[in-house]
């Protein structure tokens, strides 16, 4: 008799069946372990792109895509972004919880020492050319951390694998900044320790030498608070997603052994990809491209056709069947800061226009292509006057955290193995 929580596959060939353990989720949907499967029946599972597959168990996130929900540590996505900072938020996904004042004025002033970068570094990045894409410096020059702090590459201890988190935590805005200002070809800009985080981000991409920043016609103009507002939302919004395609790369790179700067220098480069990082870029892109407002019904039209392959840039996610709940925080960001932001400039108007009609037209409503958080991030940011090619590069910063506990968290599980999907052979 079949145990209660367990499935029997049953082979219509031979009449054999197979009973396989049911494992229970705290959230989510359940998991059949079919580890075994192979050794009892001789067959591989078939599941490209792992659209029905766990591949490991994990504590830090969770996603239900039917209600449009994302969560940290139990704690809804919505809340985080709105009532606590990204540091916080890097605090919980490292410690489980979240910090104390005393603790968060710790860690962030350790963070702010540590985002020095050590002055090597300076010539890998000077070495690229300047034409080249911040995020292929960005990935580059986050490998090469482990010949400059090679001496903790073993990360032997809590406290050894705890200075290496924070190191990366702090280090990868300088890294994003330098990367930008060399493709600029001006030079660069050191953290300032009396800034916070997201701050310190900015300043070191728009200072000039010496500190000052650009002088406006009411003198010496600083970085605004609504600014810093907004990119510190967007940096906790991207800080995890679960097992999404980089997340992967990182854990598949981290079963082979390797250091995290390797795992997350191969999860920077596989967030290079427009189907994934890259897709707030092309959603800038696009809304160029469309040109003018009167130009988007025909664009949706276009959209709306199946015989064109035009597709309206982000909309529809490969998870979330429903709106994608930080998109939603993103939009209220958005109607909340459009005068501070002067969200009024002829890219904007597309934008909303393109944001109006897909939410109420049934073509987009019944196949749930709501406006995603590519599309809302790269208006924001646009907005902010962040150039395009630093899109993905703020992704990374947002994200790093999330693939350092990832790493951190597939070492410590005791059944993990090196990565080795199987195949499908087809060929002679």
């Amino acid at each position: 008799m079949a145990k209660k929580n367990s499935m029997t596959f049953i082979d219509n060939r031979t009449g054999k069946s197979y009973e396989y353990p049911i494992l229970e989720a705290t959230r989510g949907p359940w998991v059949v372990d079919v580890r075994s499967f192979y050794k009892d029946t001789g067959m591989f599972t078939y599941d490209p792109g792992f659209t029905s597959t766990a591949s490991c168990n994990s504590e830090l996130t969770f996603i239900n895509g039917e209600k449009g929900e994302l969560r940290y540590h139990g704690i809804e996505i919505e809340e985080l972004a709105t009532q606590h900072s990204y540091l916080e938020v890097c605090f919980l996904l490292s410690q489980g919880r979240l910090p104390d004042k005393e603790e968060l004025h710790a860690f962030d002033l350790e963070l702010r020492h540590r985002s020095f970068i050590h002055e090597g570094l300076k010539n890998l990045i000077e070495s690229f050319p300047n034409t080249a894409h911040p995020m292929a410096i960005l990935s580059s020059a986050v490998s090469a951390l482990s010949s400059f702090y090679f001496e903790h590459l073993n990360i032997n201890s809590e406290e050894e694998f705890e200075q290496m988190r924070r190191r990366l935590i702090a280090k990868i805005p300088t890294l994003a900044a330098f990367s930008y200002r060399h493709s600029l070809g001006i030079p660069f800009i050191y953290p300032d320790i009396e800034r916070s985080f997201t701050e310190n981000f900015l300043y070191m991409m728009r200072a000039y030498p010496g500190g000052k920043m650009h002088i406006g016609r009411q003198g010496e103009e600083q970085i605004r608070e609504v600014e810093i507002e907004a990119l510190d939302t967007i940096f906790t919004l991207h800080a995890d997603h679960e097992q999404n395609a980089s997340t992967t790369t990182v854990r598949g790179v981290a079963s082979t052994g390797a250091h995290p700067y390797v795992a997350i220098s191969a999860g920077i480069s596989a967030l290079w990809g427009r189907a994934h990082g890259g897709a707030n870029e092309s959603v800038i892109a696009q809304l160029e491209m469309i040109g003018s407002v009167k130009n988007v019904a025909a664009f949706v039209e276009r959209a709306k056709d199946p015989d064109d392959n035009f597709r309206l840039m982000g909309f529809g996610h490969r998870v979330y069947k429903n709106f994608d709940p930080r998109a939603k925080v993103l939009k209220k960001l958005q109607d909340r800061l459009s005068d501070e932001l002067s969200l009024d400039s002829e890219l904007i108007m597309i934008a909303r226009e393109i944001e109006k009609i897909a939410l109420n037209d049934d073509y987009f409503v019944k196949r749930n292509l709501y406006p995603n958080i590519d599309f809302y991030s790269g208006v924001i940011l646009y907005a902010l006057g962040i150039p395009r090619s630093m899109f993905t590069p703020i992704f990374v910063i947002g994200r790093t955290v999330g693939w350092i506990n990832q790493w951190e968290e597939f070492k410590k599980d005791e059944t993990s193995k090196i990565a080795r999907p199987r195949q499908l052979y087809i060929g002679k």
